[in-house]
């Protein structure tokens, strides 16, 4: 099928002195009906490439095989009780269970609202137990919207309490102590923004619910909450930028507020040691993270007078829970996360063992009992629980085995970024791949938002080296490989340095042998998304093949869309003479070029997400459908997918498809592996 017949208009803005052309402003109207006629060329010329491709069905087998493995998203326990998000053997969708801690097999379907569907497009996004674990507050949302609505379920039983609450997105829920209602967050009706702090007593109206909490330095503010174990102190964890969280504190006891720590550039992490006791990770003083202490009755004025638990090392710190003589860490080294067991006045920790190369996903721990749970992931290992034993081992507690009939090898490597600065990259293969430069090659990045490439469960990684491939993932600056400093060196005016250390990476596969020009692809979501359109802009010759999944794009516009002003403290806010000069130098829209020799690309995005709209990912296969010098060889794709967001509670239906097409169009440009028969 040939390129659908875009029109180009003449829409130019001005942005301090600057002309700021946008030619396919059009297309941001994703109601219109000229848009949807066109997405709908733009899929069926999609859908009939990639369903011609002859292993594209193989692919799809083996992926479903793999998606359909027992999974746990999430976890938390309350006296003898576990809830769980969890996916079992060959369900298409995560549903919300309860377990017994001494008996897994003990179980209790609290919600499972994919099964009623067709496509199973319901998901459960979140979740709260209450202090004895007999209810749980869980929010659930349709169409990968995210857009949740709160309900109150029994866990013995599973029935529902009469409480509906809409616009909860993200929850944050803190339960008092005799569950006879909680605090927690929602947006005001038709905002995106001004995330407010309320209390919803049982049986009430919500609408009536009071507000205790709304004190927005910008309406891009996050509060998250936490309430002391006997319901004095209520903790509310302003997330104020990327960078920086104030804390503060409301005495119940009289109505008064003390504030922690405001206006500092720190990331703080907090929970209650005791009713009157903090306990967290802070970076004030310590980029890399420290654990401390502080008096809810008497805190410091200076949070340099927090005192310290543990101090700073090479690792990098992440959370702390706490349990009957000590607390729990977690701590990571080179992108591999571990658990460390300190108890009070000692020097140093006691790792947990047997965790292997893994990534911590959570930390559930019973604090009265010291019962804890860890919910771990990595390349051979879908994510799953495992359980904490007395002398600091662990075991494997749900699913009872993370077998995946999957051989890999992993290989951490470091390389120099273009001004020298080292990167760390995992190499992962298949058990009996060659590796040599001929190797078809994924090259994955994310570097943003202080978020660490550390090892996951991924079933397209799987498949892709089982065949024959090799996937490399890049700890790029931008994330938090190596702590706050890590972060701050790829965000706002520093963000080109995280496109320099992906295009490095890629040089450097070719230079030392791992990958040839022709047989690398490069792949990126979300923010991964924009690293993949900078890299396709400001360096078209670096790989054959792209997935962009999920993107941002424009760079210049960015924020007036769905939640994006989130992301201002991140990137940097256009209507900012300087921060706009950041963005313009990179925005991938605006640097496509006419006549260039662009790789293949394939663009992947959904009309329901709520994050990043899909407006991006339309504009840029335009703009990259009218620029490229070889539509046939290196064809620009677009799919928009109905009735899916930006990734959160897609089902395995839905996920087996995308990631089908995906490997099979870079297995069709980069000339394999071919999936064989599953």
């Amino acid at each position: 099928m040939p390129v659908p017949a875009t029109p180009r208009g003449d829409v130019v803005d001005g942005y301090h002195g600057v002309d700021v052309p946008d030619p396919y402003r059009w297309l941001e109207a994703g109601d219109s009906p000229a848009v949807r006629a066109w997405v709908d060329e733009q899929n069926a010329r999609t859908r009939s490439l990639l369903e011609a491709l002859p292993n594209r069905s193989r692919w799809h087998a083996r992926l479903v095989e793999l998606m359909e493995l027992p999974i746990v998203l999430g976890a938390q326990v309350r006296g003898d009780r576990v809830a769980l998000l969890e996916r079992i053997d060959g369900a298409p969708q995560a549903r919300l269970v309860v377990r017994s801690l001494d008996d897994p097999d003990d179980v209790v379907v609290v919600s499972d609202p994919a099964a009623a569907t067709a496509d199973g497009a319901v998901a459960v996004d979140w979740f709260w137990l209450s202090p004895d674990g007999a209810l749980v507050a869980f929010g659930t949302s349709e169409g990968g919207t995210e857009n949740s609505v709160l309900r109150i379920a029994r866990t013995e039983d599973g029935t529902l309490l009469d409480d509906e609450i809409p616009n909860c997105r993200a929850c944050s829920v803190a339960w008092e102590p005799d569950a006879s209602g909680f605090h927690y967050t929602r947006y005001p009706d038709g905002d995106e923004y001004h995330r407010t702090v309320h209390h919803h007593a049982l049986g009430a109206a919500w609408r009536d619910d009071p507000v205790v909490w709304a004190d927005h330095i910008s309406p891009q503010t996050w509060p998250d909450i936490a309430l002391s174990p006997e319901g004095r102190f209520l903790l509310v964890d302003a997330m104020v930028g990327w960078g920086r969280d104030d804390l503060h504190l409301l005495d119940r006891a009289d109505g008064s507020w003390r504030t922690l720590v405001e206006g500092v550039e720190a990331v703080n992490r907090f929970v209650f040691e005791d009713d009157t006791t903090l306990l967290g990770v802070t970076t004030v003083g310590a980029t890399r993270g420290r654990v401390v202490r502080v008096s809810a009755v008497e805190p410091p004025t200076d949070p340099g007078g927090w005192e310290t638990v543990v101090s700073e090392r090479d690792c990098v710190l992440g959370s702390v829970r706490v349990a009957p003589g000590g607390c729990y860490v977690v701590a990571t080294e080179h992108a591999v996360d571990r658990i460390e067991w300190w108890v009070a006045g000692a020097d140093r920790p006691r790792a947990i063992d047997r965790l292997g190369v893994v990534s911590v996903a959570g930390l559930a721990v019973e604090r009265d009992t010291g019962a804890a749970l860890a919910l771990l992931s990595g390349f051979d290992r879908p994510t799953g629980l495992v359980r904490v034993d007395e002398d600091h081992r662990a075991r494997p507690w749900f699913p009872a085995s993370a077998a995946t009939g999957v051989e890999l090898t992993v290989e951490q490597v470091t390389y120099p970024s273009v001004d020298g600065t080292p990167i760390g990259l995992f190499l992962v293969d298949g058990h009996a791949t060659d590796h040599r430069a001929g190797t078809p090659t994924i090259l994955n990045g994310y570097g943003g938002f202080a978020i660490t490439e550390t090892p996951v469960w991924s079933p397209m990684i799987a498949a892709w080296c089982e065949a024959g491939g090799r996937y490399a993932i890049a700890g790029l600056r931008g994330g938090a490989e190596h702590g706050e400093a890590w972060h701050d060196a790829g965000r706002r005016g520093n963000k080109q340095n995280a496109f320099d250390d992906f295009h490095a990476a890629a040089d450097w596969l070719v230079a030392t042998g791992r990958a040839s020009r022709e047989r690398l692809a490069i792949a990126g979501g979300s923010n991964g998304g924009l690293l993949v359109g900078a890299a396709l802009t400001q360096r078209p010759d670096l790989c054959r093949a792209a997935w962009c999944a999920v993107p941002l794009l424009d760079m210049i516009r960015y924020p007036e869309f769905l939640i994006a002003r989130l992301w201002t403290d991140e990137y940097g806010d256009p209507a900012i003479e300087e921060e706009f000069g950041w963005l313009w130098a990179y925005s991938p829209y605006h640097r496509v070029r006419p006549g260039e020799r662009y790789p293949a690309v394939l663009l992947t995005t959904a009309e329901g997400d709520t994050r990043v709209d899909p407006l991006h990912a339309r504009k840029m296969a335009a703009m990259l459908q009218w620029a490229t010098c070889e539509p046939e060889d290196r064809p620009v794709l677009l799919f928009q997918e109905e009735r899916a967001g930006h990734g959160v509670g897609k089902p395995v239906g839905k996920r087996a498809a995308e990631h089908a097409d995906v490997l099979a169009f870079l297995s069709w440009q980069l000339g394999g592996p071919e999936r064989g028969t599953a």
